[in-house]
């Protein structure tokens, strides 16, 4: 039997101490430690000569050159999921998608099937609406017939009877009516949809502001952005101006 031998530093399963670093943690060292030198010349001390600016230019143009290759490096160790990703889609968009560039089969199937059971189902279910009905207004007669037939049984105990009689069986038909709206109601196969359509724009503009105006004025910002960067110099409710930024 061999002596146990002592476990030794890295037994652990972990990379060896000697393994070289991967492209990620070498481009994340640079970029931290450039980040770090960037974060002593931002003190609020502005440029005040030559040297300086072309000292801070360096470490600019050095964190530019480190971010496009760590987004070089990114694409590259994404690149397989992508693929992977893609392939899946493809196999599975035929079947089940359900967007507007593509519909797949499911999708499809279902919609042009729901054209054939949305008449059938609602057709069914205003019929049972209208027996529904039709049992309360009977039960809601009944109850009316009882309470004047108790009302008018005062000092009369057989006609008294006979009331409460009409009154036990008007309860009953209540209960029947009840037990019909809820079948007419639940189950049909159907569901609420409520759809806005836009009728009358103005308003509707007028109701979206107020409704979040930081949200509709992003969105009016990034409208007037995007004609900005297509060229537009003049955007109603705007001032455009030139700025210089350093590249």
């Amino acid at each position: 039997m061999k002596p146990a031998r002592e476990a030794a530093i890295g037994d652990n399963g972990g990379p060896p101490l000697d393994a070289p670093p991967s492209e990620f943690d070498l481009i994340k060292t640079e970029i931290e430690d450039l980040f770090m030198e960037a974060t002593n010349w931002c003190d609020g001390e502005p440029i005040g000569d030559q040297a300086t600016h072309d000292a801070i230019e360096r470490l600019y143009d050095g964190l530019h050159a480190a971010g496009a290759k760590a987004e070089k490096l990114r694409v590259k160790e994404k690149e397989p999921f992508d693929t992977a990703i893609a392939e899946i889609q493809s196999r599975f968009a035929p079947l089940i998608a359900d967007n507007k560039s593509v519909k797949g089969k499911v999708t499809l199937g279902k919609q042009e099937l729901s054209k054939l059971l949305t008449p059938w189902r609602t057709k069914i279910a205003a019929e049972k609406a209208a027996e529904a009905a039709r049992i309360a207004e009977e039960a809601a007669e009944a109850t009316r017939a009882a309470t004047e037939a108790i009302r008018a049984s005062s000092g009369n105990l057989a006609r008294r009877e006979s009331a409460e009689e009409l009154l036990a069986d008007a309860k009953r038909l209540e209960k029947t009516a009840s037990q019909s709206w809820k079948a007419a109601t639940t189950g049909t196969g159907l569901r609420t949809v409520w759809v806005a359509t836009l009728v009358d724009a103005e308003a509707g503009l007028d109701w979206a502001y107020g409704r979040d105006p930081a949200r509709f004025t992003a969105l009016v910002q990034q409208m007037a952005d995007e004609a900005c960067r297509g060229g537009v110099r003049a955007v109603p409710g705007f001032v455009v101006l030139e700025e210089k930024r350093a590249a």
